[in-house]
């Protein structure tokens, strides 16, 4: 069992699928980052200095001037700030993986068209063997 455990981990597929798991959870932290310092500060500035992660809704019914003082006080909020910049994340990374695919897809070879072994029928338009010389459906006989 234990041999079967270690090839399996060590097939090529498993150590490229942890490379790319790490890789990615760095990349989702740059990406977090981005948003939160570089990308939501002059938006908020833009929409009269709002800070998107400070922006909830309490549901307790108390008031509380930011989202740190309602949860230091355990109220129940919906934290609607931070589910934007999670979406922003997102497109975020959604975007950059469709480059990287859409990179990576034209360095692939074009798969090889397989050669066509039918052939239409000049009378009914029915597809035919190459080989056949009168058409099985309407018994046309073909050149």
């Amino acid at each position: 069992m234990f041999k079967d455990f270690r090839q399996f981990i060590l097939r090529g597929n498993v150590l490229d699928l942890a490379i790319a798991v790490i890789i990615g959870a760095a990349f989702g932290q740059i990406v977090t980052s981005l948003v939160n310092d570089i990308i939501m500060p002059p938006i908020g500035l833009v929409l009269d200095k709002v800070n998107f992660s400070n922006l909830f809704i309490n549901l307790s019914g108390k008031h509380y001037a930011t989202l740190a003082q309602a949860k230091a006080a355990g109220a129940a909020t919906i934290n609607y700030g931070s589910f934007i910049n999670t979406i922003i994340n997102f497109l975020i990374v959604a975007f950059i993986i469709f480059l990287v695919v859409r990179q990576v897809n034209r360095f692939k070879k074009p798969e090889p068209v397989a050669a066509s072994t039918t052939k239409k029928c000049n009378y009914c338009i029915s597809d035919i063997p190459m080989e056949a010389t009168r058409c099985p459906n309407c018994t046309s006989q073909l050149g």
